[in-house]
């Protein structure tokens, strides 16, 4: 008779110790197969061989030791682990599915959720079935304190408190009002590493705590993310008042937060000081209209004065010519760089001069402020062309709204005028009119060489107008709402770079307010002037159509607009242009 066969307890799995490498290189393995790549087999490969690894990986480079891994593939992890440590903080734990990378498109992981226990050492509940273990509750997210995605809660949530607040915040905005609050920088990443604070704003963005909207980008607070911020600071206030956390401020019941701050909680009382003193700071004095900080400061012998030039006037049909014009700049050691200007052919920055830092490989990169000087330049075929094609008044209106106060045509008469669709003195009507009506300074050149001497001359004029002086930043609202600086002065406001040329996009999208301004001048007579009174008494059409609805009768509805005030002379818009607004607007059917 054979002996009774013995049941014994099946061993536990272990944990898997490894979770954030499997879950990266399962989504590699998957972008790879929906791209028919044949990178999927080799990622496979690499993930069995992860798998039966039984203890946990510090790095990419330590994968290296097992089968499959290649340099590509260990680079590739090291930089994952680069960019979650740069969201989640210097100190979180990167073996632990809850602070799985984001850039993987914020999945959640089919992996086990485990308790840092000892893999050697299993808990009971471990031991239990599945079906007999408790059921823990997910984890919610909360950025560490001082970390990235912690101070753009914040400084959104801080915008949002005061009353002249727009609802959204720039990037540039953000990173100012952020930075405060941050132990990293929001534009300059550590020694070896790449990735700065800003980039934990995907993980608040895929979490639906942040939304991103525009173009240029504009962030704003989720109904999630307002709660999030309202309760990091009702928990700092709590600290600030009892010394301690009660129990009422842990928020909904979640636990403590864990030393990596991944885990909904009070933040660290130590790393809070000052904050919620800030926070109320900011909503109390915004009725006073204490100016922000600025983001940098220029100083004398700092900087050096740099003409831009839109790489469009370096290309194109006439690119001969237009290499001409760069090799005379040079030949006359003008300090120029070719870029993409989104308004204008040429411009003026302060550029920030930067030295190499110790055990970085390449230098920071030097911060710009856009001097106050743009200039838009036009052959007498241009300017033939852009007024048959309606450009000529769009470009006028897009330089007098980039944010520089001194627009500037530069009009080459080289050529013969008789072979142009125009006459001359239309053209020479038009020069005196952007001088005269919209306020623009007109040099007028004999030829490309001429051009190239005025540039090389305002570019030394503006280097002795700026180099003795202390240049502050701020931005295209703060610079719009402000007199002009005084250039007598020993410092003056000038915005970013950056946030001119993001402005200045073309295609960007636009409020009802701006379609309504490029609509009205496409009525012939009605200047970027007559446009901007007519938006100061009615902003949209839906205004001026209930306006128009309001009048009696048609005399009326025709005579609405007459009297509206515009120009530096203050004249009335007048009866005809008033109605032919009138006609446009109010007639149901076409016009005759």
């Amino acid at each position: 008779m054979a002996a009774p066969r013995r049941l014994a307890r099946k061993k536990p799995v272990p944990a898997c110790p490894n979770p954030l490498f499997v879950r990266w290189l399962t989504a590699w393995q998957d972008e790879a197969a929906a791209k028919g790549k044949k990178t999927q087999f080799v990622y496979q490969r690499a993930l069995r061989s992860l798998q039966r690894y039984p203890l946990p990986l510090s790095s990419g480079r330590e994968a290296a030791i097992l089968q499959h891994f290649g340099d590509g593939i260990c680079r590739r992890l090291d930089e994952e682990l680069a960019r979650h440590r740069a969201e989640q903080g210097a100190d979180a734990q990167f073996d632990s599915v809850e602070g799985a990378s984001p850039s993987m498109g914020g999945q959640e992981s089919d992996l086990p959720r485990t308790e840092h226990h000892s893999r050697n050492n299993p808990s009971p509940g471990d031991l239990e079935p599945p079906s007999m273990r408790k059921h823990r509750p997910p984890r919610r997210y909360v950025p560490a304190p001082r970390s990235g995605g912690y101070a753009v809660l914040l400084a959104l949530y801080q915008d949002s408190l005061s009353p002249h607040g727009r609802g959204f915040l720039t990037k540039l905005e953000l990173q100012r009002a952020a930075q405060p609050l941050c132990d990293k920088s929001f534009t300059v990443g550590d020694p070896g590493n790449r990735y700065t604070a800003w980039a934990s704003v995907g993980t608040l963005i895929r979490k639906e705590l942040v939304l991103k909207t525009n173009v240029p980008a504009r962030y704003s607070l989720t109904p999630q993310g307002l709660a999030l911020a309202r309760r990091l600071v009702a928990a700092e206030q709590a600290l600030n008042s009892a010394g301690q956390a009660p129990e009422a401020e842990m928020a909904q019941g979640a636990k403590p937060a864990d030393p990596a701050g991944e885990e909904e909680g009070c933040p660290e009382p130590q790393r809070l000081t000052g904050t919620l003193g800030s926070l109320e700071g900011a909503a109390g004095a915004s009725g006073g209209q204490r100016p922000p900080e600025p983001e940098f400061v220029l100083r004398p012998g700092q900087f050096d004065i740099l003409l831009c030039v839109d790489f469009t006037e370096t290309l194109g049909g006439t690119g001969a010519r237009k290499q001409d014009l760069l090799a005379e700049l040079h030949r006359n050691a003008v300090p120029f760089d070719v870029r993409k200007l989104h308004v204008g052919d040429f411009m003026w920055v302060a550029r920030e001069r930067v030295q190499p830092c110790p055990g970085q490989l390449h230098p920071p990169p030097a911060r710009e402020l856009a001097l106050d000087y743009v200039v838009e330049r036009k052959r007498m075929a241009d300017l033939c062309g852009s007024i048959i094609d309606g450009r000529f008044r769009e470009q006028k209106f897009r330089l007098r709204r980039c944010g520089l106060r001194h627009p500037i045509y530069l009009l080459e008469e080289s050529g013969s005028a008789q072979n142009l669709s125009l006459p001359e003195s239309t053209l020479q009507q038009a020069a005196a009119s952007t001088q005269v009506v919209d306020g623009f300074f007109v040099k007028r050149t004999r030829d490309l060489w001429e051009s190239a001497a005025y540039l090389t001359i305002m570019t030394r004029y503006l280097s002795s107008l700026y180099g003795n002086k202390t240049l502050v930043s701020c931005t295209k609202e703060e610079a719009q709402s402000r007199c002009p600086p005084q250039l007598s002065s020993d410092s003056c406001t000038l915005m970013t770079f950056q946030e001119f040329n993001e402005g200045a996009v073309k295609n960007k999208a636009q409020t009802v307010r701006e379609v309504f301004a490029r609509q009205l001048m496409q009525i012939s007579g009605v200047s970027g002037e007559k446009a901007a009174a007519i938006l100061e008494r009615y902003s949209t059409p839906a205004s001026l159509l209930a306006a128009y609805a309001a009048c009696p009768d048609a005399e009326s509805r025709d005579k609405l607009l007459s009297t509206i005030k515009c120009g530096k002379l203050q004249r009335n818009l007048g009866p005809a242009l008033s109605r032919t607004l009138s006609q446009l607007y109010c007639s149901p059917g076409p016009l005759s």
